[in-house]
């Protein structure tokens, strides 16, 4: 790290990690998104502290503009992706796919042997992106979200094998 990819738009994008410089940006970018979890200032502020709970926090760059994020928390052998935000614009380009695949490759090297997450039922998009990297619906919550009310989606990726990922 940090991956340099090319995505499916004309300008190289880097996947790096986050530092606490990219916060505005991240946060502008979490405001707009519809399904993104909502965190304060100070919560994200708060992922770079030293006595934080351990966790990747991965952004896709262009020079220093934010286009997307991760957020995995990561203390154990099971790690869960908390939020992953794409620019609209960016949206459809491989950025979340990125960004995906690069918590994949550490959490292989982390030693971790699973990855979960959780999504909104309506949220077609990250569950058709979920299940092409090779997550599996495991469960479901019901009317778990509120504004509107909603089922959530709870995903699970087995890393045994990760040269089976497609």
């Amino acid at each position: 790290m940090p991956n340099s990819i090319r995505c499916r738009n004309p300008s190289p994008v880097q996947i790096r990690f986050a530092d606490l410089a990219d916060v505005p940006q991240i946060v502008a970018m979490e405001r707009q998104a519809e399904f993104a979890p909502h965190w304060s200032v100070e919560q994200y502020e708060g992922l770079f502290l030293p006595d934080a709970p351990k966790r990747q926090v991965l952004v896709a760059a262009e020079s220093e503009t934010v286009q997307g994020f991760l957020v995995a928390l990561c203390p154990c052998d099971e790690w869960e992706i908390e939020s992953v935000v794409v620019e609209p614009s960016m949206r459809r380009k491989g950025l979340g796919e990125a960004l995906l695949r690069e918590t994949v490759s550490l959490a292989v090297a982390g030693g971790a042997t699973a990855l979960v997450l959780e999504a909104r039922e309506s949220n077609t998009p990250a569950r058709q992106l979920y299940e092409k990297i090779g997550f599996v619906q495991e469960a479901m919550r019901k009317d778990y979200y509120q504004g509107p009310l909603e089922h959530a989606l709870l995903y699970r990726l087995t890393l045994q094998s990760v040269d089976k990922i497609p």
